[in-house]
């Protein structure tokens, strides 16, 4: 092909949440140059988010294992890209095995954080503030800045909506439109220490159906178990749709756009429908909206602030979890009222 001029590969991250904060990185860029080309390398399970954003031409697949090396492969992937003549590699994170791609397709300018010593992967060594860069987000846009400086001003999160695949999703599920949607997101991949209790769940579905609410559950596969005890507490299970590992990540972007509301823990999801629009109130527990908050105007947040928390532990080090147990459904109760109902 063609030279391109003003190439980019961005090497993106792997959870889907990191890779919505990133889509500010690509209108940055955008924005500093309106012609720039910019393709996303990363795995399979956060391209979907990717090819809902207008600002990346191409969504490269990165088919390797979770953590695995794979020397061989990431060389051949390379060699591969050469073709694509990028004139700049932006490495998100921080691994050396996350430069090694960018390096064999002899990209001539290897931007990233010095990470793991990747002193002869990369040829554009930022160092990171973390007190000029307390979150992801700074960290990502700071490296599409030529200096590296941090903070800079940029756009927000805006995934595109398929109008049209709403429309087959409103058939295939029969989906009742006269009632305001609470969309709820039970699951945190991360681990337990991140997950609001079902029982509050329920509780807030059944609160929200009496004031005159619908309620739509997601998450992936592992997250059936939970949305089947959450729906089984539902008093009145025709207002209550449990979308939990039935849909693609696709289609739950378009359903989640649909909602009114949206109540979830700290998870990929959260920051899905943060960049649709929702309302999104996040429930904070073993972790802090400090580092990875949602990125909208239109957030709520909740956390009790205990003295054990954040601890960013998988597992509750002290048994009770009292950071989220002891935040309670009634707490939400005003959110449901002004962005839901009363709106």
């Amino acid at each position: 092909m063609d030279k391109m001029q003003d190439a980019i590969l961005v090497v993106g991250p792997s959870w889907i949440g990191d890779m919505v904060m990133a889509q500010t990185l690509f209108r940055f860029l955008q924005d500093r140059q309106p012609d720039v080309v910019i393709d996303v390398l990363a795995p399979a399970a956060a391209l979907p988010v990717v090819g809902r954003m207008p600002e990346i031409r191409q969504a490269i697949p990165l088919d390797l294992g979770h953590g695995q090396l794979q020397l061989a492969k990431r060389r051949t992937l390379g060699q591969g890209l050469r073709k694509n003549q990028y004139q700049h590699a932006i490495v998100l994170p921080n691994s050396w095995k996350s430069a090694l791609v960018p390096f064999h397709a002899d990209i001539p300018v290897r931007t990233g954080f010095r990470g793991e010593y990747r002193y002869f992967l990369l040829n554009d060594m930022r160092l990171l503030n973390k007190r000029t860069m307390p979150r992801m987000v700074d960290r990502f846009v700071a490296l599409g800045a030529p200096d590296g400086s941090g903070p800079v001003d940029f756009r927000l999160p805006e995934l595109s909506i398929n109008t049209d695949n709403q429309q087959v999703l409103r058939r295939t599920f029969d989906l009742e439109e006269t009632r305001p949607v609470l969309g709820i997101c039970p699951g945190a991949e991360f681990g337990r220490a991140k997950k609001w209790p079902e029982r509050h769940f329920a509780k807030l579905a059944n609160q929200a159906i009496a004031l005159g609410m619908q309620v739509w559950m997601f998450g992936g596969p592992g997250d059936r178990a939970t949305g089947r005890e959450i729906r089984a507490e539902v008093r009145e299970k025709q207002f209550c749709l449990d979308f939990t590992g039935q849909t693609s990540l696709p289609d739950a972007i378009d359903l989640l756009a649909m909602c009114r509301v949206v109540v979830s823990n700290d998870s990929g999801l959260m920051h899905v429908a943060a960049a649709v629009g929702c309302t999104t109130a996040v429930l904070y527990g073993s972790t802090s909206a400090l580092f990875t908050p949602p990125l909208t105007e239109k957030l709520e947040v909740f956390s009790l602030e205990l003295a054990c928390s954040p601890c960013f532990k998988r597992d509750c080090p002290l048994g009770h979890q009292d950071c989220l147990n002891k935040l309670l459904p009634e707490q939400l109760i005003p959110v449901l009222e002004k962005h839901g109902v009363g709106t």
